[in-house]
């Protein structure tokens, strides 16, 4: 296998499109009800259209949005919202058991710092340094923070390989990682910035587990998912040593013609900060419907 054969199943039908109805709806309610708390005056509303079937673990995903307001330390009320991630392919590199690799059940896998190997393994990946942090929040329950889950990441290396997979490193076992969401829903894992290889717009694998007894499989997964790295990001990365083939094949992809993140990558883009010289840091507030 290569690493671009990383798919994404669009499964459509009439329950979708009725899901999508019955948003629209519930959009014309909310204007319709500000239009007469305004006097324009009351109009009908509609009746909404339900559909039932899907899960958080299907192919295909509805993005459902939760607003909520909080208030700031000066009294100011402030609007925030959240959306359930959409859910995508786990690629043929996962090690989470979907395959004959399992590196969830691998004695050190529950780790902060996923740059070097571990349970034997001595290979430590190098690259520009990466602080990734995710935010896991219940989109049914006013994006609420959801401690106590288990997130487990892993990506390619600076070549654009995956450890335990593909040649050069399949005794190797680094960039890959589980943790447990804190009091915050929060993960911060310490790994480099990954390589951009033929055919796939730079990512980060995640799978989201509902405690970590529970991260031993993907039979027990509750979402799966990518982070979509941004571009000027990756052409500051991609311009360092070590670095040299992602140019080229940054150039021939967009996220307009990737298999994963070509039906639209907004929920699933981290905020950045840093730079080359001091290592970046992305965060993402991942929603899922608990």
């Amino acid at each position: 296998m290569h690493p671009h054969d990383d798919h994404h199943e669009h499964g459509h039908g009439l329950c979708e499109d009725l899901e999508r109805l019955a948003q629209g709806l519930m959009r014309r309610r909310r204007a319709l009800a500000w239009l007469a708390g305004a006097g324009v005056g009351t109009l009908p509303l509609l009746p909404l259209i339900g559909c039932g079937g899907g899960d958080d673990t299907s192919s295909t995903t509805t993005t459902t949005t939760t607003t909520t307001t909080t208030t700031t330390g000066t009294g100011t009320p402030t609007t925030g919202s959240c959306s359930v991630i959409p859910t995508e392919t786990n690629g043929p590199y996962p090690a989470d058991g979907s395959t004959s690799l399992n590196a969830l059940l691998l004695s050190g896998i529950v780790r902060s710092d996923i740059r070097s190997s571990f349970n034997g393994a001595t290979g430590v990946a190098s690259g520009i340094a990466l602080t990734v942090t995710l935010t896991l929040v219940n989109t049914n329950s006013s994006c609420a923070s959801l401690s106590g889950y288990a997130i487990y990441i892993w990506h390619c290396n600076q070549a654009g390989l995956y450890s335990l997979y593909s040649a050069g490193v399949t005794g190797e076992n680094y960039l890959r990682g589980v943790q447990e969401t804190d009091s915050n829903g929060q993960v911060t894992f310490t790994t480099i910035f990954p390589a951009c290889y033929s055919g796939r717009w730079p990512h980060i694998h995640f799978e989201v587990y509902p405690s970590l007894s529970q991260a031993t499989s993907v039979s027990h997964v509750s979402k799966i998912s990518q982070i979509a790295l941004p571009k000027d990001t990756c052409s500051a990365v991609y311009a360092t040593s070590g670095y040299s083939a992602s140019v080229s094949n940054l150039s021939q992809v967009s996220l307009a013609t990737d298999n994963v993140f070509s039906d639209g990558a907004t929920l699933e883009t981290p905020t950045v900060t840093g730079s080359v010289s001091a290592g970046y840091a992305i965060a993402l507030t991942v929603g899922i419907a608990a």
